[in-house]
């Protein structure tokens, strides 16, 4: 739970998207948050206190003047015990009010009297987005440190399609996830390979492995939440690439090995987690084989490009991190591999012990030895690798 520990007190505005933040309550408590929602008048007529309640497992506060707390300062007790404000949605009236510091509501009276972030999901027709009001609006929060998620585009509740739409619950949670997240990678660039490659055979068949790619987007989202730009180059995988980062799509090695080389110049940190094949296939036929065209046609093999190697041989190249799975003798065969590609860092797992799982168990060797990891999530072991390559490079 990647929330653990912390308190949110979650501001709802009145707006169609309040529906959503039910749904963002949730998955707050999910991950481990304490909630405690505070809604304005105009948001009970889409959503009722109840609701939240439920969700929450506390009180909601709508009015300023709630006597449930014994010095009736509800704007000032909720905000002292929080680690952020979150307002989703977030409407055009309150991020006006907001900017003029108004104080006529328990929302606003808590956002002005707060002394921990602020951070506002605006929800609103794409209209009310565009105006050079709500524009200016926008650009004086973020010049006061207020942190502005989204918006979303796409179709609205009032049958237009544009900019204005509330982000996605989900899409909170992560940049939630994110703001909390040491900076340990701030103003780094990092490149990454994940997934598998595809060698054709002809164009229906090919030769491939079983990577999942799950490893390599856990550290993609681990690094792009410890504040850097993240580049990845993945192979074909079946689910989304981490919010915030750059995801060139990629199939065979010799792709994979264009778009690295093609951005290694310009990375801080290259991690190659990607599993590429060794030999791809000579004689590609153009079309597909047939079975009755006489006998099994050969198949020729010739090596593919060792692309952590090549980044690793640059003049002035980024500091390099490789993967290597292993049937057996993982220190072994990993030491031997890091030592061949001179790369500083190696980071080694057994592939029964989590290939293509959720969970993995991974074990480090650099140059000053062996630092094994607990079995994890592949997630809280891509949080675990990001902050060992960040004490490598001086970062933390």
């Amino acid at each position: 739970m990647e929330l653990q520990g912390k308190s949110i007190v979650l501001g709802v505005t009145g707006g169609i998207a309040a529906y959503k933040a039910a749904e963002l309550v949730r998955l707050l408590r999910k991950q481990g948050a304490d909630v405690q929602v505070a809604m304005t008048e105009g948001a009970t007529h889409f959503v009722t206190p109840t609701t939240f309640q439920a969700l929450s497992g506390k009180p909601v506060f709508t009015d300023q003047w709630d006597a449930r707390m014994p010095n009736a300062m509800a704007h000032i007790d909720l905000s002292r015990q929080a680690d952020c404000i979150l307002v989703a949605p977030a409407s055009a009236d309150f991020l006006a009010r907001a900017v003029q510091g108004q104080a006529d509501d328990l929302l606003a009276t808590m956002v002005l009297a707060r002394d921990c972030p602020l951070l506002v999901a605006p929800a609103m027709n794409r209209q009310m987005w565009e105006n050079p009001a709500t524009r200016r609006n926008v650009a004086q929060l973020l010049a006061d440190g207020v942190s502005i998620l989204g918006p979303d585009s796409g179709e609205q509740a009032c049958g237009e399609v544009g900019a204005g739409r509330m982000m996605e619950p989900e899409e909170i949670v992560e940049s939630m996830i994110a703001f909390f997240a040491a900076k340990v990678l701030a103003g780094k660039k990092v490149l990454l390979t994940a997934g598998p490659t595809f060698e054709a055979i002809d164009p229906v068949r090919g030769i491939t492995n079983l990577s999942s790619g799950r490893m390599g987007y856990a550290l993609a989202r681990a690094a792009r939440q410890a504040g850097a730009e993240v580049t990845l180059v993945s192979g074909p995988v079946g689910f989304a690439a981490p919010q915030g980062v750059d995801r060139i799509n990629v199939r065979s090695a010799l792709d994979m090995h264009r778009a690295v080389m093609a951005h290694a110049g310009k990375a801080d940190i290259f991690i190659a987690v990607a599993a590429v094949a060794d030999y791809r296939v000579a004689n590609s036929a153009e079309h597909k084989l047939k079975k009755d065209s006489g006998g099994i046609p050969p198949i020729e093999l010739i090596e593919n490009p060792d692309i952590l190697a090549e980044v690793a041989a640059l003049p002035d190249g980024p500091f390099c991190v490789g993967f290597a799975a292993e049937s057996r003798n993982l220190e072994e065969y990993a030491q031997t591999k890091r030592r061949k590609k001179k790369i500083p860092l190696i980071a080694g797992n057994l592939i029964q012990d989590g290939f293509g799982g959720d969970d993995n168990r991974l074990v480090l060797f650099d140059d000053a030895g062996v630092h094994p990891l607990a079995p994890a999530p592949k997630s809280v072991l891509a949080r675990q690798l990001i902050q060992h390559i960040a004490h490598l490079t001086g970062n933390n």
